[in-house]
C-alpha cells in the first residue's frame, strides 16, 4: 500500500499559525490526497473544527500566537482521534501525558510530517 492511498479521503485537521508552513502542509496533504481541514491558526478554531467531528487526525503546531494548542490536544485524546505535534518544543516541554505523542521538531522536511502522518493512520497489521 502506497502512502498516497493511506492517505486519499483521510480528513486531517491542521492547527498551524505560520502562514508558509500551515500552507505547505496543506498543500503536501492535498498531493497525497487526503482532505485538508484548515489550517486553522487558533486554539477557538481548532477546538470549533474538532468540535464538528470532521477530523480523522490533526497536526498541531503547540504554540499558536502565545496560546497552547495542548486544550485541542486534549479533546482530540478525549474523542480518541490521533494527531502530531509539529513544534519547536522538545519533549521534555511537554507535558507528561503527551511525551509519547509523536512530535515532528521544527523546521522539518515535508516529507518526514508525511511518513510521520502515514504511521499514525495505518493499519495497527501493516508495518
Amino acid at each position: 500500500m502506497t502512502m498516497a492511498s493511506r492517505l486519499a479521503g483521510r480528513r486531517i485537521l491542521v492547527v498551524e499559525d505560520e502562514y508558509f508552513i500551515a500552507s505547505d502542509l496543506k498543500r503536501a496533504l492535498a498531493g497525497e490526497g487526503a482532505e485538508v481541514i484548515g489550517p486553522v491558526s487558533s486554539v477557538a478554531a481548532g477546538l470549533e473544527q474538532v468540535e464538528r467531528g470532521a477530523a480523522e487526525a490533526a497536526l498541531l503546531d503547540v504554540n499558536l500566537e502565545g496560546d497552547s494548542s495542548l486544550a485541542i490536544a486534549d479533546r482530540l485524546s478525549a474523542l480518541g482521534i490521533p494527531f502530531i505535534f509539529i513544534t519547536g518544543y522538545d519533549g521534555w516541554a511537554l507535558p507528561d501525558a503527551y511525551r509519547d505523542v509523536v512530535r515532528v521538531p521544527k523546521p522539518f522536511a515535508v516529507s518526514a510530517v508525511l511518513a510521520a502522518v502515514n504511521r499514525l493512520l495505518a493499519p495497527e497489521d501493516v508495518p
